[in-house]
C-alpha cells in the first residue's frame, strides 16, 4: 500500500472481464461502500501476477468465473496464501448449486449472481467495511499509516462478537461494539 491509500478503506481487487460491467461495479462499490478498488483485469494471469506483487495490499477481491483469457475458478485455486482478513468473492452470471459447492470448497467467503445479488454483494462489501473499522488496522495485516505489514495481527477474538452481527451503518459506530477487557 502506498501512502496515499487509507486504512479506513477497503481495498479491492476486481478480476472481470466485461469492461463495461467492470467500470459500473467500481463505481458502484466506490460510491456506495467503503471501498477504494485497486486494480481491475480481466485475464487470469494478470490477476494471479498482481496478487503475487501485492499479497497484503488487499482486503477483498472480487472474481467472475469466466474471463477473457483463463479462468476465475483456476485463479481462486493458484492464490497466493492469503490472511483472514482477506475475503474472496465470485460473482458471476453462472452460479448454481455445483458451483456455490466448488467454491466453498476453494475456499471462497462468497458467491453472488450477477443478475439477481448485486444488492447483496454491495452489502457484502459494506459489512466487510464495517468490521474492518470496527477491528482496526492491525486486525486486516494493516500497519502504522494504513501500509501493509510483514506480519499481520489477526485478532479473531476482536472480530468474534461481531461475526453474527447484522450489518447497521446508521448511527452505529465502531466504538459502539469495544468490548471490555475481561469479556
Amino acid at each position: 500500500m502506498t501512502n496515499a491509500q487509507s486504512p479506513d478503506l477497503l481495498h479491492a481487487y476486481i478480476v472481470e472481464d466485461n469492461p463495461m460491467l467492470c467500470e459500473s461495479l467500481v463505481g458502484t462499490l466506490e460510491e456506495l461502500t467503503g471501498v477504494k478498488v485497486l486494480g481491475t483485469t480481466g485475464a487470469e494471469s494478470r490477476a494471479l501476477a498482481w496478487l503475487h506483487e501485492h499479497p497484503r495490499d488487499w482486503q477483498v477481491l472480487v472474481v467472475d468465473l469466466f474471463l477473457r483469457s483463463g479462468s476465475g475458478l483456476h485463479l481462486v485455486e493458484h492464490l497466493p496464501p492469503r490472511g483472514p482478513w482477506q475475503k474472496v468473492v465470485v460473482f458471476s452470471n453462472y452460479v448454481n448449486a455445483t458451483v456455490r459447492k466448488r467454491c466453498a470448497q476453494l475456499g471462497v467467503d462468497a458467491v453472488f449472481d450477477k443478475s439477481t445479488e448485486i444488492d447483496a454483494l454491495v452489502d457484502y462489501c459494506a459489512r466487510q467495511c464495517f468490521l474492518q473499522s470496527a477491528a482496526g488496522p492491525a486486525a486486516y495485516g494493516l500497519g502504522p499509516g494504513g501500509r501493509a505489514s510483514g506480519s499481520p495481527l489477526a485478532s479473531t477474538s476482536r472480530l468474534a462478537p461481531l461475526a453474527g452481527m447484522a450489518f447497521r451503518p446508521a448511527g452505529l459506530q465502531p466504538a459502539d461494539l469495544a468490548v471490555p477487557p475481561g469479556t
